[in-house]
């Protein structure tokens, strides 16, 4: 059954006692509680709940829901081509060389973020020679096409959105780049 009920952006997390944070929606309707106890180690009544940093960053995280689901304008789905599917509809298209000398990073950086990093084993030949990843949340490929300097697809043809200024950010990666034996002759 489909819901009527829209809950408007953006989300607020606001802490309404020593004991609960609340997430709103703008309307102000309330989108979750989360309860915590900083002195739950004295009580064995309260061992279950979270602390109250837990409760902020699992709020914040809540907060978050709308922006990492709305669709952003100018990155739309690729709507063709000859690898296309329904269910990953959106392409970005990495430069060869580019992957070749990125190819570490790029995967580490992806399973760290838990970005997919699903090659079409589509090539195009546009300016050099690109590879084709596909993703099926928008968001997904936003972050992969602002880090990696993609190309954003629209059937075959390069589309070049503009960066959203409210983009987040992926998570770096710690003492990178790794040692190379080889770099040390």
């Amino acid at each position: 059954m489909e819901s009527t009920r829209h809950f408007k952006p953006p989300w607020s997390l606001i802490r309404e006692n020593s004991e609960c944070y609340i997430v709103r929606d703008a309307n102000g309707v309330t989108v979750a509680w989360l309860f915590c106890r900083d002195d739950a180690q004295r009580y064995s009544v309260g061992a279950g709940k979270l602390t109250s940093e837990e409760a902020r960053r699992i709020g914040k995280a809540i907060a978050r829901i709308p922006e990492f689901v709305m669709q952003r304008r100018g990155f739309y789905p690729r709507g063709g081509g000859p690898r296309w599917r329904a269910d990953r509809p959106y392409h970005v298209a990495l430069q060869d060389t580019y992957i070749r000398a990125h190819w570490d990073e790029i995967y580490a950086l992806c399973r760290l973020n838990s970005l997919p990093f699903n090659s079409t084993g589509e090539v195009i030949n546009n300016d050099g020679v690109w590879r084709v990843y596909e993703f099926t949340w928008q968001m997904d490929a936003i972050l992969f096409w602002d880090r990696f300097e993609g190309r954003w697809l629209r059937g075959t043809e390069f589309h070049y959105p503009e960066r959203p200024a409210n983009l987040p950010s992926l998570k770096p990666l710690e003492n990178w780049p790794k040692f190379n034996p080889r770099d040390t002759r």
